[in-house]
């Protein structure tokens, strides 16, 4: 049976390149709390991201309830369906009610020009994300924020190395989250990171992230145990030698899915604007089951069926899910766009070990089915 080709896969570097940094951590015996090369990939990850601070985390989920703790956010939070579920489970951890708004059609993102409807009394913060690394309209989301007296926190997830224009999209709003998993264009296996914009915030996210612990002997607050180990900090110190390379290789991919992909009837893609650069974390294709000839569930089973994995990704929407399906604002009637998305969406496979016979067989079975 042929290899399965799956939705992503995490890139891992050279074995032998890692075993002088695990030897090093194993001779400072030093694993976790603010150690040698957690300190190095905070410093590193800086500088390649254009950023003035950063506080590494165990996984991306932690830094997103952190955010709202460090901001002291409370009431409520508009934010998105289309979204991975960490992104609204952050919110109800904290005891927050998430608001739903609609998305935009053109990219998937926080539709801005219907954020301002959804604001009530008890609106604290906006918590958009930028879906599939695409940018948010930032300076729409900003402008109604400070027009309102409230918080921006971005979950930029997709979006690790993302410019506009020449400029890290991780200094818009107030607070951005990256995730670091295995499934994401840079991993540390599995951790994330909060990005802030002045040292004050910094340091208080450090506090939260380690128990509340300002010292030996003092706690200054009820915090978390979100602490980076040394072990993965060096992979992802190591993992960021290749960054730029594999980017590259997912860039070659996307160009040969468009160029094959785009004239088929029935299928859209995002568009692609000259100002972003992108990290080509995914590549979501769109299913117009009249024009395609089949529906979106059809095609992802017959790319199963020949062992090619893509996924659903964002379906279910969250609004959709047993702890909000309640909601006021999680009415079907209320997320016409965002409802379309998840009912037509297929991210089909893009990471670094793809080869050209991947790609072009992936290729031929949309066609195929395109005709049938």
């Amino acid at each position: 049976m042929k290899d399965s080709v799956t939705v992503t896969q995490p890139f891992l570097p050279p074995l032998e390149e890692f075993v002088p940094y695990l030897k090093d951590i194993w001779e400072r015996k030093w694993l976790t709390n603010n150690g040698f090369y957690h300190k190095e990939l905070e410093k590193a990850l800086c500088e390649y991201l254009k950023v003035p601070f950063i506080s590494l985390f165990t996984n991306g989920t932690l830094p997103l309830m952190i955010a709202l703790q460090a901001l002291d956010i409370t009431g409520e939070v508009i934010t998105t369906p289309y979204s991975f579920v960490a992104t609204t489970h952050a919110l109800w951890w904290n005891g927050i009610k998430p608001v739903f708004v609609d998305v935009e059609e053109k990219t998937g993102n926080l539709d801005h020009n219907k954020i301002e409807a959804a604001i009530t009394p008890k609106t604290t913060a906006i918590m958009p994300v930028h879906v599939y690394g695409t940018p948010c309209n930032t300076e729409g989301i900003q402008k109604i924020a400070d027009e309102h007296g409230i918080k921006v926190i971005y979950d930029a997830a997709h979006a690790f190395g993302v410019e506009k224009n020449g400029k890290s999209i991780l200094t818009e709003g107030d607070l951005s989250i990256l995730s670091f998993h295995a499934t994401k264009t840079y991993n540390t296996a599995e951790g994330g990171a909060l990005v802030c914009h002045d040292e004050k915030v910094k340091k208080l996210i450090d506090y939260l992230k380690n128990f509340g612990f300002a010292g030996e002997a003092e706690v200054l607050m009820p915090g978390i145990n979100g602490k980076l180990d040394e072990i993965r900090a060096a992979l992802g110190l190591l993992n960021l030698k290749y960054l730029d390379s594999t980017i590259e290789k997912r860039r070659q991919i996307a160009l040969k899915y468009r160029l094959k992909i785009n004239d088929i009837p029935g299928i859209t893609i995002l568009d692609e604007t000259p100002d972003i650069r992108s990290n080509f974390t995914y590549f979501p294709i769109f299913i117009n089951e009249k024009e395609y000839g089949i529906n979106r569930d059809k095609l992802y089973e017959k790319l199963k069926s020949h062992n090619i994995y893509g996924r659903r990704y964002f379906y279910p929407l969250i609004s959709t899910f047993t702890p909000y399906k309640d909601l006021d604002s999680a009415n079907p009637d209320k997320l016409p766009i965002a409802n379309k998305f998840a009912n037509t969406v297929i991210c089909l496979p893009m990471h670094h070990g793809l080869n050209e016979d991947d790609v072009n067989n992936i290729i031929k079975i949309i066609r195929l089915e395109c005709l049938n």
